[in-house]
């Protein structure tokens, strides 16, 4: 299996398919590469070279005691990218890996990308009244603690999570070995540093074409937040995915490779 090693001797795994225009896939909190897995055929089958990315403590990369930051993590894609020497990218990510990609750009601006697609991830989690369109529940006083609640994640709202056991099954169909989530009180901090972050001056600086995905039935946030953040820059636009929860890529598989087929297509 493809590995690299990253600016701090971290080894990290990526799956590398297909011939084309490099489409790269980054999913989100504890979900492994192979979470994309039912989008590879339709993005091969476009045209694309499918790189898809388990970030550190996720998937079959290193977990490393260090490195538990947004800002480490897009320089991971960083050097994802410059290893396999990758330009006129479209990178996209689900959940924390749009927050990644956000990194990535914060970091390095707009370097060897084509386009940004973000699935369902808000660009600033906390909510205030100027912004109503974090995690349900979440403000600057109750940031501390809020994720250390068993519960906080069932907030009430949105469609029913996906079946583990069918989503796990139906990855395998796709060719991929499964989802083995990994959640543990050490990625915490990770997810509280997510928690903290404000991307939206990020997103009003971006110089290449961006997608902001939203399922219209997220659990974690309201999907006006796709449109609210497409305002901030005029290279992008929303899309919200009807029928679609926080995983909108394993709730509507088909739509979000579309989406991402199409975006990719006018961003070339």
């Amino acid at each position: 299996m493809p590995r690299f090693v990253a600016s701090d001797n971290t080894a990290l795994h990526y799956y590398d398919e297909g011939a084309g225009r490099p489409v790269v896939l980054i999913a989100g909190y504890g979900a492994p590469a192979d979470s994309w897995a039912l989008q590879w055929a339709a993005l091969r089958a476009a045209g694309h070279r499918v790189i898809s990315f388990d970030r550190r403590w996720h998937g079959r990369s290193d977990q490393p005691a260090h490195g538990h930051r947004i800002a480490r993590h897009g320089k991971d894609l960083h050097d994802l990218l410059a290893h396999l020497d990758l330009d006129d990218v479209t990178v996209v990510g689900a959940s924390m890996g749009a927050s990644t990609i956000w990194a990535y750009v914060s970091l390095f601006g707009c370097e060897r990308l084509a386009g940004i697609v973000t699935v369902d991830q808000t660009p600033k989690m906390i909510n205030n009244p100027g912004w109503p369109y974090g995690f349900y529940g979440l403000a600057s006083d109750n940031l501390g603690t809020f994720f250390q609640h068993p519960n906080a994640v069932n907030t009430g709202h949105g469609r029913t999570w996906p079946e583990p056991a069918a989503t796990d099954a139906a990855i395998r169909r796709a060719g991929g070995v499964g989802m083995s989530r990994l959640i543990t009180p050490d990625t915490y901090p990770l997810l509280f540093d997510h928690a903290c972050q404000d991307w939206r001056d990020t997103v009003a600086g971006i110089t290449v074409p961006a997608l902001i995905v939203a399922g219209a039935d997220s659990q974690f946030w309201p999907s006006e937040h796709a449109s609210a953040t497409a305002m901030l820059s005029p290279l992008a636009r929303a899309a919200v995915v009807p029928g679609a929860g926080h995983p909108a890529h394993l709730d509507q598989p088909d739509t979000v490779a579309r989406l991402i087929v199409e975006f990719a297509a006018q961003a070339a």
